[in-house]
């Protein structure tokens, strides 16, 4: 028996890929085939007519038969059964017969010429709903504390009712830890509370069948205490329950259910296991689950009705084991412990069994495999026959759930039916064998286009059928080789896919289907797009109501694929709003409000993909006012305020400002009183006596402020005496003999009571005396008259009202008033530091001859004449402030050689005292300043004459004067210094021997005993000889000199211009030799060839050009290559002085140019020279 088990597993396992399921075309012949029936438990409701579905295939179409209860249900004698045409669909018309007179048993068989199929068993059951049974229900009363159970027990109904608690309003019975519904239904209080009295306790059963819903009569419960049971004995006795009369006292839990310390409960595999402990106990209990064997399995797993219900859904063997509930309060824990076992109804392994196409003489094998608990039979039928009284054939063998077929010839088609049961329910499945010669076919459309997205799996269908079982291979483009490795992978049912599509990878696919019979074959394509990308996503907003926001959604996508851009708001349709702009790339809202808030998504589609992006839009506002202000906790300077805060409109409250009017002495201004975090919503505010408050509350968020709420209900304020006294007490005078008291008044929040006055008084420090009082009201300040001059006081200010004196005031200090200073002061000398500062000494003057606030001492001082007889008089008088108890200060800015005199005086509050005697003091000769002025006179070829004024600011006795000078050169470069010392009593010089045309730079200054003094600078230049820069003038100013040079220089711009195109267009230019250096210098013709001078070489083409320079030795020497404008003169030489003007002549042509000729000619001067002559008379 084993090796023939393990033969037919075998075979089997070889056989498996016959076992695919192939869709055999309808145009075949075929068994029938069940499509659709209706289930098992077939719950029909009784005012619909009632509809038995049945429906199948096959070729030829099958014919249709019922069975009702095992037997024949012959539809043609029953007038309310009509068989839909084409289906074996049953359909009952009850409105001529009761619905209940069709419940039973119904099974479906289609057949035609190759099989039998048949269905499964339908149990046609009616649903009922029936009411609850008329019942009065006593009222309930229980003592506090205690347990209690209401009952439901709601009536049997098909399917079973949905059990729920509510009052007489419709609204669901609130539940928690304390109070919860059961399983069954019941409503279980672990204790009650006097709250839980009340007369409508209403069970309600609702039946989703029919969705009709019954109600249970209302039960009245009355929760008493001890006393108000003894009180209300006698009203309830005669037609009450009373659960107890002793006092109930805490105690530990006790199970309501289940009962006893351990239970039982068995579940089928799949579904929910459901177990649930309710206890009870005061204070109430709390429920813990654990499962002894193991871990709860925490996906699957839920707690409901607070804890007391586990649930664990899709129920498998691994839920089998104990299962413990604890319920635990502070005075103990019970336990109760639930054995689950898991029992399974029979389920396929491996899937139903599948329909066998085969062609003659070939092999295949049907299997049944399914499992179960317990066990599960199996028992097989062929065309709904046991296989054990069907027709015996040769090809088929039966091995328990298996059927093998060896050698299958035509006419062994039929349909066999494998049915699997045990104690907790059954499968039945039909499952073909087809015994067809087909040649191949490919069912899927020729040049089908298949499109995917790139990087994507692709897969390209080829549905095939034939029998034999066709072989598929697939070819690409040329065919040039199978598609059977990496990327390609192919599917048993013909289908090729490619796990990530590429570019490449589009084209054309050729499906091929070949078996002994024949060969086909089916063309289709495949395109790979490129993806749809979001770019650039719509961004997080927070926007202020009544502002716009553009919500932007950037998208790429494949240029052949069309796009459709879609929005939406949490994840619906956007609102139909004008104020919502949709454009191709973008999203506006315009005047956005509170009901825009939420999630915007941006959804791009196309035919084969889609990409989205989301975005939180926030709509932010100032907050609502707080509404509800309540004054609580009321005290006489203090109270409660408590509000509720307005909506924050998506900007979490910061804090709330409390502000108060006071209608008593302020009313219409409110004040700010205090500050709370935006967390609270209650404030202790400390008042004020005798002040009539109304609050009102302002929020705060990132917007700004709230308006304010409207105001509390005013709170009145006892009168009290005044808490405080004035500040800021003060004691001056404004005449030598009195006293002002000033202060700063209270407020009238201050004055906590009404009549509000001061009482000041004062006294004399230094003097043992008592304190002088008056009382002022409406003012704050009092003047005491007929005090000493400038005595030190003591004040107080104390405030008084109606009700009461304030405080202690402190004692505060001043003065009377102040009197000019009495007294000078004395021993007064003065040190002269150098010819510019000095330093004056005297000793304080006493501080009661001062007779008030010593602000410092004057030094009055002046200069009387300089000590220099040319200087004038000076009579201005300077004052030197020294703050303060000084007896010394420094006098700066003094002239030197001057004569000067001075006084100090010291100065109170009121002003100067006298002065003391005047004194004189000189100060010291000086450096003296910058002669006055420096001027060049009788200027010739090498002499000048120097004149000067003496300075204008002496500063002492002039001794001498000092003179410099050098020369400067054309760079202005300074040449040695030469100096010379000049008597006192000069005012002029005339320096010999200077260099013909240079310029000098001429230094001056004065000395006195200290020193000499800033110098006074000067230039000038010699001239040259007067013939020659007269000549040069003349011809300089000529006009046959004026025109030539225009001339000149217009000449050589045409030829620089016509270089300049001839080398921009490429020309190529011919080098000249150089010429003898002593030919005539005359100007060269331009040659027309070349565009050249006839003195530039190849050498110096591209050198810039040289001009004249002047040697050291004074003369002009010229390269060969030279090309200045002495070429275009008379010729010869000209010499230039240092500061670069013209000091010699051109002489004529000669036949050497390397020797300079002679300082004078009788040939007309060179523009050149005539030109640098000009220079030098600039």
């Amino acid at each position: 028996m084993m090796e023939r088990r393990m033969d037919t597993a075998l075979l089997v396992l070889l056989m498996g890929h016959l076992a695919a399921a192939l869709e055999v075309p309808l145009d075949l012949p075929q068994p029938p085939t069940i499509t659709h029936q209706s289930p098992k438990d077939y719950i029909i409701d009784p005012r619909e007519n009632i509809v038995i579905h049945c429906d199948a295939k096959g070729k030829p179409h099958p014919s249709f038969s019922w069975t009702r209860n095992g037997t024949h249900f012959d539809i043609d004698e029953d007038a309310n059964v009509v068989m839909r045409p084409h289906s074996g669909t049953l359909v009952v018309d009850i409105s001529r017969e009761k619905a209940d007179h069709y419940e039973g048993v119904y099974q479906c068989t289609a057949r035609n010429k190759h099989g039998t199929a048949v269905s499964h068993n339908i149990v046609i059951r009616q649903s009922r709903s029936p009411l609850w049974s008329k019942e009065r229900i006593k009222p309930i009363v229980v003592q506090e504390g205690v347990s209690l159970v209401l009952p439901c027990r709601p009536p049997a109904g098909l399917p079973p009712p949905i059990i729920f608690w509510m009052d007489n309003n419709f609204q669901r019975l609130p539940q928690s830890s304390r109070v919860s519904q059961s399983l069954n239904g019941d409503l279980y209080f672990s204790n009650v509370l006097r709250e839980d009295s009340r007369n409508d306790y209403i069970c309600y059963a609702r039946f989703p069948h029919t969705q009709t819903i019954q109600q249970k009569q209302p039960i009245t419960v009355k929760v008493l205490n001890l006393d108000a049971i003894n009180d209300t004995m006698a009203a309830f006795y005669n037609d009450t329950d009373l659960f107890s009369e002793d006092p109930v006292d805490e105690r530990k839990p006790t199970f309501l259910i289940p009962s006893g310390s351990s239970s039982s409960q068995t579940v089928l595999r799949g579904q929910v296991l459901e177990l649930e402990c309710i206890a009870e106990g005061l204070p109430t209990p709390e429920i813990f689950w654990t499962k002894v064997s193991g871990d709860l399995p925490s996906e699957r797993t839920s707690f409901l009705y607070y804890k007391k219900n586990l649930r664990i859904v899709n129920a498998s063997a691994a839920d089998a084991g104990d299962y413990r509930c604890e319920a635990k309060n502070k005075l103990g824990s019970v336990h109760h412990t639930i054995h689950v076992s898991v029992k399974a109804s029979p389920y396929w392994i491996a899937g139903a069994p599948r329909n066998l196409v085969l062609a003659p003489g070939e092999n295949g094998v049907l299997t049944c495999r399914a499992s179960g608990t317990p066990k599960p039979s199996i028992t097989w039928s062929m065309n709904g026959i046991p296989i054990e009284n069907s027709p015996p054939d040769l090809s088929r063998k039966v091995e328990d759930d298996t059927i093998i077929f060896t050698d299958i010839q035509m006419g062994s088609s039929a349909v066999y039916q494998c049915n699997v049961s045990n104690g907790h329910g059954y499968l039945m499945a039909n499952a073909f064998v087809n015994v067809l010669s087909e040649a191949p076919r490919v069912l899927t459309p020729a040049n089908k286009v298949y499109q995917v997205i790139k990087n994507h799996r692709a897969r390209i269908d080829c549905a095939f059928f034939g029998s034999p079982i066709p072989k598929i291979t697939w070819f690409k483009d040329s065919r040039s080789s199978t598609l059977d490795g990496d990327p390609y992978i192919q599917h048993d049912n013909g289908t090729l896919e490619i796990h990530t599509a590429q570019a490449r990878n589009s084209g054309k696919y050729t499906c091929a289907a070949r078996n002994m019979l024949g060969i086909y074959e089916n063309h289709v394509y495949l395109e790979v797009k490129e993806p749809t990308r979001i770019l650039r996503q719509p961004e997080y907003k927070v926007v202020q109501r009544g502002r716009s926001v553009v919500f932007e959604c950037k998208v790429k996508h494949d240029p052949t694929l069309v796009p459709t851009m879609t929005w939406l708001k949490d994840d619906g349709e956007l609102p139909d709003d004008d104020r919502l702009i949709v454009d191709s790339d973008s999203l506006t809202i315009t005047d956005v409000t509170e009901s825009d808030g939420g999630v915007y998504t941006c959804v791009m589609n196309t035919t084969l993909d889609h990409d989205s992006a989301s975005a939180e839009l926030t709509v932010v506002e100032r907050p609502d006012p707080p509404t509800d202000l309540e004054l609580t906790d009321q005290k006489k300077r203090s109270v409660q305020l408590t509000w509720t805060p307005g909506d924050e409109h998506n900007s979490p409250i910061q804090k709330f400002l409390i502000q108060y009017e006071d209608s008593l002495h302020h009313r219409g201004h409110w004040h700010n009183l205090t500050e709370v975090p935006g967390t609270r919503t209650t404030a202790h505010l400390k008042l004020s006596p005798y002040v009539h408050y109304t609050f009102r509350v302002l929020a705060l968020n990132a917007m700004g402020f709230s308006r304010p709420s409207f105001p509390s209900r005013m709170f009145k304020t006892e009168p009290a005496g005044p808490d405080e006294n004035p500040k800021d007490v003060e004691g001056f005078g404004t005449e030598h003999d009195n006293l002002v008291i000033s202060w700063k008044p209270l407020t009238g929040l201050q004055s906590n009571g009404p009549g509000l006055r001061y009482r000041v008084m004062w006294r004399q420090k230094a003097v043992e005396s008592d304190w002088s009082t008056v009382t002022v009201s409406n003012n704050s300040r009092f003047v005491v008259s007929g005090t000493p001059t400038f005595v030190p006081y003591e004040l107080k200010v104390q405030a008084v009202n109606d009700h009461g004196v304030g405080p202690e005031p402190a004692i505060a200090r001043g003065y009377s008033g102040e009197d000019l200073p009495v007294a000078a002061p004395e021993n007064v000398q003065l040190v002269v530091l150098n010819s510019t500062l000095a330093e004056v000494h005297w000793d304080p003057v006493p501080h009661k001859l001062i007779r008030g606030h010593l602000k410092g001492y004057k030094v009055y001082y002046w200069k009387e004449r300089s000590l220099h007889k040319h200087n004038p008089y000076h009579m201005e008088k300077l004052i030197l402030m020294f703050s303060g108890n000084h007896s010394r200060g420094m006098v700066p800015g003094l002239h030197p050689f001057s004569l000067y005199s001075f006084n100090v005086r010291v100065y109170n509050g009121k002003g100067e005292g006298p002065v003391s005697p005047t004194q004189q003091f000189e100060t010291p000769e000086g450096v003296p300043g910058a002669p006055t002025s420096l001027i060049v006179t009788n200027s010739n070829l090498d002499t000048l004459t120097l004149e000067w004024s003496p300075p204008h600011d002496r500063k002492g006795r002039i001794t001498g004067y000092t003179l410099k000078y050098q020369p400067v050169n054309n760079s202005n470069e300074l040449g040695p210094v030469e100096e010379l010392a000049l008597l006192a009593n000069e005012t002029s010089v005339t320096l010999p021997n200077l260099k013909y045309s240079t310029r000098y730079k001429f230094y001056l200054n004065a000395k006195t005993i200290r020193g000499e003094g800033p110098a006074i600078s000067q230039e000038a230049v010699t001239i040259v000889d007067e013939a020659v820069a007269s000549r040069q003038v003349d011809i300089a100013t000529q006009g046959w000199f004026i025109g030539l040079m225009c001339a000149i220089a217009l000449l050589i711009l045409i030829l620089l211009i016509i270089c300049f195109i001839q080398r921009n267009k490429g020309g190529k230019y011919p080098v000249k030799e150089k010429e003898d250096a002593h030919t005539d210098p005359e100007f060269q013709p331009m040659k027309e060839d070349d565009c050249t001078f006839g003195e530039y070489s190849d050498n110096e083409d591209h050198k810039p050009l040289k001009g004249s320079r002047t040697p050291s030795n004074g003369t002009v020497k010229r390269d060969d290559s030279d090309d200045s404008l002495v070429d275009y003169g008379e010729g010869g030489d000209g010499q230039f002085n240092e500061d670069g003007s013209f000091i010699g002549q051109y002489s004529g042509k000669s036949g050497s140019r390397d020797t300079a000729v002679g300082h004078e000619s009788s040939e007309a001067p060179s523009p050149i020279n005539a030109m640098n002559s000009l220079n030098s008379f600039v």
